[in-house]
């Protein structure tokens, strides 16, 4: 096991979903479990889900890595999806690029069934949704930052399927397969139909016993030949075509998933410790975006006093909400408007608090932000560009985003003006931290933002 755990750390640095970059990981074996179908599809191929905690972070962090152990001289892969050779003999293959694994996950997905290990547990949870059962190939979408999604294509009719394997495990239902999933149960025609998940159990790594139970990984209908709203909004911007309906029917399909939410999980007031955690969260994310963008310190006591300003009103209820809502977690499919994707919220904060109440503003906030930065990049794409017909497309999306969200909901967001304004202002100030870090050249876009927020906060 030890030449097992040290090929998978030479690997795991280069993948995009290992969060700790720039550093080896060190890891502990959790457990394992096998894929029940997998020996008798293709038995020259063993199936392995190893669980992995690289206890080189803080928190540690828990790794799902499925793979396919083959001989050798069989393999035909491409050298980035070979792990390496733990034993003589042995090549591990990044599972979700074998069709051993995905044929094996499939059927666990749409016919249920169970994997099975020494102390991990996995079984299928398939859907009523009707599955065409003939062939299907499998291929992995690219790009992704945190997951690994399989696209499975029927090649003889029947929906296309997506299905998301979550790299990182958490203890709970995870957000990106409970909240879709009761939505399209609900008949929402704004998220994807759920085909099926797969669950387990594992150890818990938070304590010297016990066990918890948590996603592996979910299933959705495949949307092909769709754009997200992010390539939709940058194509009008760049031509200089209004966006403004568009935005105002994306605003209304928000409300709608917003009111469905908040009828299908439970909703409370917002409390004092509320509050107080999310003026903590504000001031920690000020203190270390001015430590790394000086530009901001000029500009503390204005910022602190939008947050002070919005912390003195009332709050509106708290709700389940998407989490990390902007352009790129929305498609556009035709003859059926906006469809909303990816509600596993934002991927740096803990579980506990994707999963809990929030403000249903925060994802009015994020997109109000989707669109500056749309502004933004054509700004720095096309600098001989009049700087205010851009700001001027930005200014337009976002009145029409608002607009249709305050139609379809009802909520007068000029009572909660403040706390929007301050939602925003935090959201920039984390985009100014983040482009600091990856990409310094688009600095100017949170910070222009920053500056129109405080001087205009309302």
């Amino acid at each position: 096991m030890d030449s097992t755990l040290a090929c998978l750390a030479a690997w795991m640095p280069r993948q995009r979903w290992y969060a700790a970059k720039g550093r080896l990981p060190s890891l502990r074996l959790v457990a394992w479990w096998d894929l029940p179908s997998a020996e008798a599809t293709d038995p020259d191929a063993r199936v392995r889900t190893f669980l992995v905690a690289d206890e080189g972070t803080m928190p540690t962090v828990l790794y799902q890595i499925p793979v396919v152990s083959r001989a050798t001289a069989t393999v035909d892969q491409d050298p980035d999806h070979i792990i390496g050779s733990p034993e003589p003999g042995t090549t591990f293959i990044d599972g979700p690029f074998d069709s051993a694994y995905t044929s094996s996950l499939l059927s666990l997905l749409t016919r249920g069934g169970q994997g099975k290990g020494p102390t991990a547990h996995a079984w299928g949870v398939p859907t009523p949704v009707a599955v065409h059962d003939g062939p299907r190939t499998a291929q992995v979408l690219t790009g992704e930052q945190s997951n690994t999604s399989v696209i499975f294509a029927a090649t003889d009719g029947g929906i296309p399927i997506i299905c998301k394997i979550f790299r990182q495990l958490h203890p709970g239902v995870n957000p990106d397969i409970e909240l879709p999933t009761a939505l399209a149960d609900a008949g929402s025609s704004h998220v994807p139909r759920a085909v099926g998940s797969v669950d387990g159990s594992w150890p818990d790594i938070s304590t010297s016993g016990g066990s918890v139970q948590g996603s592996f990984a979910f299933a959705q209908e495949f949307l092909p030949g769709v754009e997200d709203a992010w390539r939709v909004a940058l194509r009008a911007a760049a031509g200089g075509d209004d966006f403004r309906d568009a935005a105002r029917e994306l605003g209304a399909a928000t409300a709608d998933v917003h009111l469905s939410l908040a009828e299908l999980f439970a909703t409370r007031t917002t409390e004092s410790a509320d509050r107080e955690s999310t003026a903590a969260t504000w001031r920690r994310r000020l203190a270390i975006a001015i430590a790394e963008v000086p530009a901001i310190a000029e500009r503390r006591e204005a910022i602190e006093a939008v947050y002070a300003h919005a912390d003195s009103l009332e709050w509106p209820l708290l709700q389940r909400i998407h989490g990390d809502y902007h352009l790129g977690q929305v498609l556009h499919v035709r003859g059926r408007g906006w469809v909303l994707v990816d509600f596993e919220g934002e991927p740096l904060r803990p579980m506990s608090e994707r999963t809990r109440p929030d403000l249903a503003l925060r994802d009015v906030a994020g997109m109000l932000r989707s669109f500056d930065y749309v502004a933004g990049s054509i700004r720095l794409d096309h600098p001989t560009r009049p700087p205010e017909a851009v700001r001027e497309w930005a200014r337009a999306a976002r009145q029409g985003f608002i607009e249709g969200y305050v139609e379809r909901s009802g909520v007068d967001l000029r009572a909660h003006g403040p706390l929007l304004a301050a939602l925003e202002l935090d959201k920039a100030v984390y985009e100014a931290i983040y482009e600091a870090r990856n990409r310094p050249t688009w600095v100017t876009i949170p910070l222009r933002g920053i500056h129109r927020l405080v001087d205009r906060p309302s």
